[in-house]
């Protein structure tokens, strides 16, 4: 169950994108952040919102995060996910002719540079998308006054140089008063500048300031500053779109005492279009390359669809195996690659980060509830292992138990036992029941250590007050062992209230620690109540369909297959009933009779 409340107390103040979930799990909203945290929380506080946005938090079921190191880069991934999910509330955003980008075509002899909205498959260079145009065309104007390239649109060669030549703007490669070389080295240092290589540039314009600063040329030496400003801005890495390649899955891996989060970004025509984690238990001392080898067998091998290239941090054994197994598979080329340097390696960080971050996350919560109720229940010890009893029955009828285990703070369904009692016969007694219950389980553990059930609990919850917390107590002294027990207790309303000890002293809780409360009590009800209806719904066609003469067992499955009920089947007609394998006119009338006499 996601707990909002919760959740927000989990964001980083860190820049990203969120995303918006109902309850069929549909992306209802996608949104960037310079702080998470921060943001986030705005739609869940009581201020003045729009009725769009009103409509949209009443819907929200849940929300996720992917971190970014900046604001372009939350930017650039808010608009390929909206793009991608077209959120129904998203205000959507135009296609990347928003963006504008920097383009060079390096398959002239003397190119220009200069912005432009397409980028086309052209073999030129370009640069973006960028998501502030005021900071790319400040990047134009410094790169056309800092480096003499030629600035008019259409090259050709004049018969005199134009004004850009004579204010020292422009090497005139129009006259040929510069060679190709020359005008190529240009060139290649303004790629590197466009590339993030800003160190040496930086430096250079720093000391212009400060001599134009010494010189008391203030105006000269502010303008310099925004140039550097420019830089700055501009060349921020925008790795979630910058990448130049198609097709690429970026695995990063996280890891505690506990579990392994891989974390997939996926990256489509250039752009982050998603991502995926998964936890894995039991290889906290595996080398991370097993992992992620291992990892990539699963869930590559046998896939329809494959990426054309899978980024990891640390190069794999079997390498070669997987991409000669994944290229036959393909097609095609697959390569699996291990940066070095770079966008690549720093979106293979960015991937290893958010893992941890995912990790970290979910680890909180479990020590969380460990914690408090170490503290709330004075324990010794971290309560390692829970066990949680419900009692189930109508009228005394069908009685049975249901038990749930929460480990290290988690529910363990795989660990879910049924009783059916048997002390307490047609008598509405869930103290003695609890009782019976009890003793059965911790003498099985007594009895057989370690098999079955396992190790005894930590501690033992029950559903109920004082009295079933005294029956539960009795069965442990009969078996000369010494648990904590608590009770459960619910309000009018049968919602969860608190917790109580045998002193009858209502326990003060958190409300994150009550909603993990609720959810372990919850869950062993619906394993109990589960039970009690598999029960008596398995005694009423016993006593209604067996009895019936023609009806054997064959007849009886296919009967309520087609029904689904014994009450649906005593509703239907001659000729619904007819239409059942082997039950003719006669037997049909049988069935009705007999169940009508019910």
């Amino acid at each position: 169950m996601f707990d909002i409340e919760k959740e927000l107390k989990k964001l980083p103040a860190k820049p990203g994108v969120y995303i918006m979930h109902d309850k069929d799990d549909k992306i209802i909203y996608v949104g960037k952040a310079i702080s998470l945290k921060n943001r986030v929380r705005q739609y869940f506080r009581k201020n003045n919102k729009t009725k769009r946005i009103e409509n949209m938090v009443s819907l929200i079921d849940h929300f996720e995060y992917i971190v970014t190191e900046n604001e372009a880069e939350a930017l650039i991934l808010e608009c390929n996910l909206i793009k991608k999910n077209m959120p129904k509330f998203n205000v959507l955003l135009k296609d990347d002719k928003t963006y504008p980008y920097i383009k060079i075509n390096v398959k002239s002899d003397y190119p220009d540079v200069y912005l432009t909205r397409r980028k086309l498959n052209d073999g030129a260079k370009y640069f973006g998308p960028y998501a502030n145009s005021g900071s790319a065309k400040e990047m134009i104007e410094l790169i056309k006054s800092k480096f003499k390239i030629r600035q008019c649109k259409n090259f050709k060669y004049k018969d005199r140089p134009c004004l850009n030549y004579h204010i020292k703007k422009c090497l005139a490669p129009c006259m040929g008063y510069v060679s190709k070389e020359e005008y190529r080295k240009q060139i290649d240092e303004i790629i590197d500048l466009l590339e993030g290589k800003t160190d040496k540039i930086i430096n250079e314009l720093k000391k212009e300031m400060e001599e134009a600063s010494k010189n008391m040329q203030y105006e000269t030496a502010a303008y310099i500053r925004d140039k550097i400003t420019a830089i700055e801005n501009v060349s921020k890495r925008q790795k979630v779109s910058n990448i130049g390649e198609n097709d690429i899955d970026v695995i990063g891996l996280a890891r505690n005492d506990f579990e392994v989060c891989i974390e997939i970004f996926f990256i489509r025509k250039s752009k982050m279009i998603g991502r995926e984690h998964y936890f894995f238990k039991g290889l906290q001392d595996e080398d991370k390359k097993e992992i992620i080898s291992s990892f990539i067998k699963q869930y590559y091998l046998g896939k329809p669809i494959l990426p054309n290239k899978i980024m990891i941090k640390e190069e794999i054994d079997d390498k070669d195996l997987l991409e000669l197994l994944l290229t036959q598979q393909a097609n095609r080329k697959l390569e699996i690659k291990t940066p070095q340097k770079g966008e690549k390696l720093r979106l293979v960080d960015m991937a290893e980060n958010n893992a941890y971050i995912t990790l970290n996350n979910k680890e909180k919560d479990k020590y969380n509830v460990l914690t408090e109720l170490k503290e709330v229940l004075k324990l010794e010890n971290y309560p390692r292992k829970i066990e949680c009893y419900d009692i189930s029955n109508i009228s005394g009828n069908f009685i049975v138990a249901g038990m749930c285990v929460m480990e290290n703070g988690v529910i363990k369904k795989n660990l879910s036992r049924r009783f059916k009692i048997k002390t307490v016969v047609d008598n509405q007694d869930d103290p003695k029941c609890m009782n019976e219950v009890i003793y059965r389980r911790l003498k099985h553990s007594i009895n057989a250590e370690d098999k079955g059930f396992g190790r005894l609990p930590d501690v033992i919850f029950v559903d109920g007050g004082i009295t079933q917390i005294r029956a539960a107590k009795q069965a442990m002294y009969d078996l000369n062992l010494n648990i904590p027990i608590f009770g459960m207790v619910k309000n009018d309303k049968h919602q969860t209230r608190a917790l109580m000890d045998e002193d009858r002293n209502e326990l003060k809780i958190s409300e994150s620690l009550l909603n993990a409360i609720t959810m372990f009590q919850d869950s062993v009800h619906d394993t109990a109540i589960g039970y009690h209806r598999k029960l008596r719904d398995e005694s009423m066609i016993k006593s209604k369909l067996d009895e019936i003469p023609g009806i054997g067992t064959a007849k009886k499955a296919l009967l309520l297959k087609e029904f689904g009920s014994v009450e649906k089947i005593s509703k239907a007609s001659i000729e619904e009933l007819t239409k059942i394998k082997g039950i003719n006119e006669n037997l049909a009338q049988t069935i009705l009779q007999h169940l009508a006499c019910q």
